[in-house]
Formats: C-alpha cells, sequence, structure tokens
C-alpha cells in the first residue's frame, strides 16, 4: 500500500465539515495553537476567494490530511505501515509526516512557513500557470524552451503524466508558451487561478525564506520511505530532506515518475489517496492502469479495503478533478 496526499488546488469551502467533531478533528484544534491561524475557520467557514490564498489554502489542505489520516490509521490498519509515501507538492509535507519522518508540529510549522514564503514571492514576482492536456510532457518543454529562448520566462512545473503537464511563469511567456502548445498538438488548455510561478526559478524569494525554518525542523529515519518530487526516488530516514524541500519550491514535481517508481520498483498494487478530491486517483489511473486505487476524502469513503490486488476495482477520477493540484 502506498500513501498518497494532493497538494494545493485540491481545496474546497467547507471540505472540513464531514469531519468535524470526529476523532482526527483534535489535529485541526492542535495546528491553530501551533501555527497561530485559525484553522477551523478555513476548513469549517473560509469561502473560496479566501481558501484560494496561497498560505490559506497550503495549511487547510495539509491540515484536513492529517485529520482524514488519523481515521484512515483506525480504519486500515495496513495505512499505519504503508510500504511507501508520496504527496504532490504541497502533499509532500503531509507524506513524511505519514512515513514518521517528521512530526505533526514541525509539519504544520514548515507548511505555515511555506506558504507564507510563497505568498511574498507571488507578490515580488507575479506569475501564473497553465495546464496543458494532450501533448507529451517533452513537447510541452519544447514549447516552453522556444519560448525561453525568446527571452521569455516559463517553465514546465508539474509532470503529472503522459498527456499532461503544467506550464508556469511570467502571465505573457506562460499565454505564449501554450499558444506554441497548440501548434504541437495539446488538445486543450486549462488556466490555474493562481498568482505565482511555482515550482520554477521565480520562486527563488520564497525558497530563501523558507530555508531559515526548515533548517529548525526535526526530521527522523521514520517507518517508510517517500518518493520526493524533485527526483521521483524513494529516501528513507532523515537525510537531506531539508534540501530537497527547498529545492521543491524552485523545481518541477515529477509525479508521473514518482508514481512509476511506487508501482514498478517497489511493486505497489494499491494508492489510497487522502485529502479533498480524486486529483491522484485520476492521475494513477492514467500512469499505471493496472494498480488498484482508493480516494478517502469523506467519513463514508472509511472502508474495510481487501488485501490489495492488481484485478481489485479502483475508485477514479472525475474529469474536473483530474487537473487540478499546483503546489
Amino acid at each position: 500500500m502506498a500513501l498518497i496526499f494532493p497538494g494545493q488546488g485540491a481545496q474546497q469551502p467547507g471540505m472540513g465539515r464531514p469531519w468535524a467533531g470526529r476523532p482526527g478533528w483534535f489535529l485541526a484544534e492542535r495546528a491553530a495553537e501551533v501555527s497561530g491561524r485559525d484553522v477551523v475557520h478555513l476548513l469549517l467557514h473560509a469561502d473560496e476567494e479566501e481558501l484560494r490564498r496561497t498560505d490559506n489554502a497550503q495549511l487547510a489542505t495539509f491540515v484536513l490530511e492529517m485529520v482524514i489520516l488519523h481515521e484512515v490509521r483506525h480504519a486500515l490498519p495496513a495505512a499505519r505501515r504503508p510500504l511507501v509515501c508520496a504527496g504532490h507538492s504541497l502533499g509532500e509535507y503531509a507524506a513524511l509526516v505519514a512515513a514518521g519522518i517528521t512530526g505533526f508540529d514541525d509539519g504544520v510549522k514548515l507548511v505555515a512557513a511555506r506558504g507564507e514564503a510563497m505568498r511574498e514571492a507571488c507578490a515580488s514576482e507575479p506569475g501564473t500557470m497553465a495546464v496543458v492536456l494532450g501533448l507529451a510532457p517533452e513537447d510541452v518543454e519544447k514549447a516552453a524552451a522556444g519560448v525561453r529562448d525568446e527571452g521569455g520566462q516559463v517553465w514546465v512545473a508539474n509532470l503529472n503524466s503522459p498527456q499532461q503537464s503544467v506550464v508556469s511563469g511570467e502571465a505573457g511567456a506562460v499565454s505564449r508558451c501554450v499558444e506554441s502548445a497548440q501548434e504541437l498538438g495539446a488538445l486543450r488548455i486549462l488556466s490555474i487561478p493562481v498568482g505565482g510561478a511555482f515550482h520554477t526559478p521565480l520562486m527563488r524569494l520564497a525558497a530563501r525564506a523558507f530555508a531559515r525554518t526548515v533548517q529548525d525542523a526535526e526530521f527522523r529515519p521514520g517507518r517508510a520511505p517517500v518518493v520526493s518530487n524533485v527526483d521521483a526516488r524513494p529516501h528513507r530516514g532523515a537525510g537531506a530532506w531539508p534540501q530537497r524541500l527547498g529545492r521543491q519550491i524552485t523545481e518541477p514535481v515529477r509525479w508521473a515518475d514518482s508514481v512509476r517508481t511506487m508501482a514498478d520498483e517497489l511493486y505497489c498494487d494499491m494508492f489510497v489517496e487522502i485529502g479533498p478530491g480524486r486529483t491522484l486517483t485520476g492521475l494513477a489511473r492514467k500512469i499505471t492502469p493496472q494498480v488498484s486505487r482508493l480516494s478517502i476524502a469523506e467519513p463514508g469513503q472509511l472502508v474495510a479495503v481487501p488485501a490489495p490486488s492488481p484485478l481489485t476495482s479502483s475508485v477514479t477520477a472525475s474529469p474536473r478533478s483530474s487537473v487540478r493540484g499546483a503546489a
């Protein structure tokens, strides 16, 4: 079993309501104490505009994933000792806590600092992001490289699946890049409503600000490896996690390769997505269709999971949910 966690973009207004008052809800209250932020408000009452703000979205999403994880561990005993964990961008912090590599309090502090640093970087160097569907990653990179050759600042930020990539950079450069991608055969382009160029060199100010916090966090050997976004390799133990998390802010998320690492090299035959939406199970269906998949976003989905098998029926994503997740 692999536990996987979505990132920013999966958040929804009221996403904490189904979990309020349940045994894991104490973690939302604890997160408020640790961060000095009204996390309970963000999970229960924040509207779409408030949740779109980078620091709010990241903290709320991370904490909800921790609440759900607490309950998943009781409902699914195998989730207490997964084979491996991974998270898409922000979700990597939830994966580190799930694997026992960092603690919950440190996770809250790291996510709060990351979100604030990225929000400030967005104000200093505005940018945007767009999803490119139906085009191979190498062709998306070709389109971005062509714009960079002309002086534009745009990069491939997320390598999500064989036919889905995200480009990120200055608004004008992103616009030229998606035009080039369409000329190369892209089937569809979707804009992502963010104010920054996540996972690009334009986030270097955020990486520098975040470095001060990550150096103070404690990283431990843990119970399972976490597949890192920056190299798609499993890493067990404390190691160089501060450096990897810093690089993650300015480098692309190699999610498709991460899924292949878990399925093909570590022989995972069940992905359990923990958090709002079904984005990652939808992507996994396209990357490794032979692997069983389950999404747990609401209490009603806390069902007994049979022994994992490649033939087990899966829970897959809706079209709308399968392209979300930026940071």
